[in-house]
C-alpha cells in the first residue's frame, strides 16, 4: 500500500464498514455460507469463472494489513474467492465492476477510460461509490470479474486466508489504481 504524504494527500475519507450478506454484496459478488453436506448445486453457491487459465487454490498468509488503503484492484479474467481461516473478522473496500467494451461506451467520455497493461479497458472507480465491508464467521466472499477490492484489511498482528484465482492472476491479471495519484484520497475504515 503506498505511503500518503502530505504534499498528495488531501482528504482522508472515512468509509462505515458493513456486514457483507448475500443482500449488501450482491453489486460486488457473493458471501458464500455453510450449507449442508449433500446439497445440490445452486445459485447459493459460488458462481465461478476459472476458465481463463490454471486454478489455484492456497492460503495467504499476511500481516500488518490496518484499516485503511489508497489503491485498489481489480481482475478481468477470473472470480475470486477470499475467506479467513478461523472465522475471524476481516474487511475489504470494494469498488463495483467497471471494465467496458470501448465500441459500445454510452454517457462516458474517452477521458474516463483507460487501457490496462493487461490489454482490457476500464472506468477508472469513483471515490464515491467505493464501500467497505465487514466479514466475520464461517463464510467467503466470491468477488465477480472486476470487481475493485482493496484488502483483505483486518486488526490482528496477521492472518490467514484462503485464496481462489488463476495461477497467473497476480501476474497478467492485476489493474491497480491509486487513490492518492489519481484523487489524492485515502479511505479509512470504520468498524
Amino acid at each position: 500500500m503506498a505511503a500518503a504524504s502530505d504534499e498528495q494527500l488531501t482528504a482522508i475519507i472515512k468509509l462505515k464498514a458493513i456486514d457483507a450478506t448475500p443482500e449488501t454484496f450482491q453489486e460486488f459478488g457473493q458471501v458464500i455460507e455453510a450449507s449442508d453436506d449433500g446439497e445440490e448445486f445452486g445459485p447459493h453457491d459460488a458462481q465461478l469463472d476459472l476458465s481463463h487459465g490454471i486454478s489455484r487454490f492456497y492460503i495467504m498468509h499476511l500481516q500488518d494489513r490496518p484499516l485503511k488503503f489508497s489503491t485498489i484492484t481489480h481482475h478481468a479474467s477470473v472470480t475470486q474467492c477470499l475467506g479467513a481461516i478461523g472465522g475471524h473478522a476481516w474487511y475489504l473496500g470494494v469498488g463495483k465492476p467497471s471494465i467496458v467494451d470501448p465500441t459500445s461506451i454510452k454517457g462516458t467520455t474517452v477521458a474516463d477510460v483507460v487501457q490496462s497493461h493487461c490489454g482490457h479497458f476500464y472506468v477508472t472507480p469513483a471515490v464515491d461509490d467505493i464501500q467497505a465491508f465487514r466479514i466475520s464467521g464461517p463464510k467467503f466472499l466470491k468477488l465477480n470479474m472486476g470487481t475493485w477490492h482493496a484488502g483483505p484489511l483486518f486488526t490482528e498482528k496477521t492472518m490467514d486466508f484462503y485464496n481462489l484465482e488463476l495461477s497467473n492472476t497476480n501476474v497478467v491479471d492485476h489493474t491497480t489504481h491509486d487513490f492518492i495519484k489519481k484523487n489524492k484520497v485515502e479511505f479509512l475504515l470504520d468498524e
